[in-house]
């Protein structure tokens, strides 16, 4: 009987779609905005003023201007333009064509590149514009495979992702121009998506990974609406390529904010796709500590101005699937080096097919773990030749994280750092001590002489 009322509600009353939001354009006068050119890099400026001069419109957008505005110094700065990625590349030497899935041109500086993006489009009817189809193609799952359909700022502008990098400074007269409402979301500290937040992950599943690196980088809130179909919509990160993720992983990690990134990434159901093996077994019970103080790591490093290594990061993301599988084989009677060995072998080519992981860095991550088992062999000269691996010092390092997480007793880290800084004599002392202090060896039994059967 309910169920019949509702039917005869709905039918009287039927449901409307949310209306979507309006989008009007907004020009911000150089008296109300902080955005100078006095923090806009000299090559972006050479940019902009070419491409102006030379007939087009061209604005800074995205990053560039959202950090500005948030009082910041950006470190990339990105130019959108009308002028079509060949006639960027024919006004700019220094240039290259880069990109199928989208056609960028980087204007190079020494050091610093400049990307040049032509104005994106709607694709509209495709149906009826083969041209078009060609220039704009989706998967089965919705996601963008090609976008190369142009169009002016404004489509360009409601194109973009989040309305915080849909913000374009124009050198011309200092305005700072609005589409989506991009100012006022800073004020709120708010990400927000522009258009229908499903369409947007499907389009692009990376999308739901620069929420999380945006929302952790500046601190704000991920918009309600905006954050609603991220946990059911996260398995679709498997069909990204893993040469992808890999890149996407390391802007996520290496941004100077990755403990958070790595909640935000848990919080929203997206470490399974990204790392598998290491979700499965800290649901099986592997602790996360290491990778969090590891990550702490990095965050220090990283704002202190060292530079961090991705093996390293690596490392410390597949420890707990590493442990895993590395206690499995041991209780099914491997032995330990061994076991050890074909761990690591196996970890790495699971994680490959969610991730990538180029050789130059697999090789020192595997050279990390395996060192964990020779720093406490120290007698003799062991020590002396540990030291000398070209690995050493991101072993060591790793050790004194693993300590920190309370996965091994503290010591060992502190007699690796008196020795680095000991100096000969002091060495050999430490060295003595410890064999003191280690089990007796036991002396090996001669064999008797072999009786003479000769009389």
């Amino acid at each position: 009987m309910l169920k019949n009322i509702q039917k005869r509600v709905r039918a009287l009353f039927p449901s409307r779609p949310s209306p979507e939001p309006v989008y009007q354009r907004r020009e911000i006068p150089r008296d109300q905005h902080n955005v100078s050119r006095s923090m806009i890099s000299e090559p972006a400026k050479k940019v902009l003023n070419r491409l102006n001069n030379a007939g087009f419109e061209a604005y800074l957008v995205g990053g560039g201007v959202r950090d500005i505005l948030l009082g910041e110094r950006p470190k990339d700065f990105d130019i959108a333009t009308d002028a079509t990625p060949e006639e960027v590349h024919d006004l700019f030497r220094n240039s290259r064509l880069i990109g199928r899935r989208f056609r960028i041109v980087h204007v190079l500086f020494g050091r610093e590149v400049i990307e040049v993006t032509t104005f994106r489009g709607n694709a509209g009817n495709s149906d009826d514009n083969d041209e078009q189809d060609d220039d704009r193609k989706t998967s089965e799952h919705g996601l963008l495979l090609r976008d190369n359909v142009y169009g002016n700022q404004e489509e360009d502008a409601l194109r973009r992702d989040f309305t915080v990098n849909a913000l374009y400074y124009c050198i011309r007269d200092f305005t700072v121009i609005d589409y989506a409402g991009g100012v006022e979301d800073l004020q709120n500290r708010q990400l927000r998506l522009i258009g229908d937040p499903e369409t947007r992950y499907r389009e692009d599943p990376v999308r739901m990974l620069r929420a999380v690196r945006f929302a952790a980088k500046l601190g704000f809130t991920i918009e309600p609406v905006t954050e609603a179909p991220i946990h059911e919509l996260a398995p679709l990160l498997t069909h990204i390529p893993p040469a992808r993720l890999f890149e996407e992983v390391l802007k996520l990690f290496s941004a100077g904010y990755g403990e958070a990134t790595w909640y935000l990434l848990k919080q929203y159901g997206l470490l399974d796709p990204l790392f598998p093996e290491t979700m499965k077994a800290i649901a099986d019970g592997q602790p996360d500590e290491l990778i969090v103080r590891a990550l702490q790591n990095t965050d220090a490093r990283i704002h202190q101005g060292k530079s961090v290594t991705p093996y390293f990061m690596y490392a410390a993301l597949l420890w707990p699937a590493l442990q895993a599988e590395w206690q499995r084989r041991q209780d099914n009677g491997e032995p330990v080096q061994q076991a050890l060995h074909l761990s690591i072998g196996k970890v790495i080519g699971r994680q490959v097919q969610a991730t990538s992981i180029p050789k130059r860095f697999s090789g020192p991550m595997k050279e990390i773990w395996e060192l964990q088992m020779r720093l406490p062999r120290r007698q003799g000269k062991r020590a002396y030749g540990i030291m000398e691996h070209p690995r050493f010092r991101a072993a060591y390092d790793f050790l004194l994280v693993r300590e920190a997480a309370g996965e091994i007793e503290p010591g060992l880290g502190q007699w690796w750092t008196e020795f680095q800084a000991a100096d000969d004599r002091g060495r050999e002392q430490m060295l003595s001590q410890l064999g003191q202090q280690g089990p007796r060896k036991r002396k090996r039994r001669r064999k008797p002489a072999a009786r003479s059967n000769n009389p």
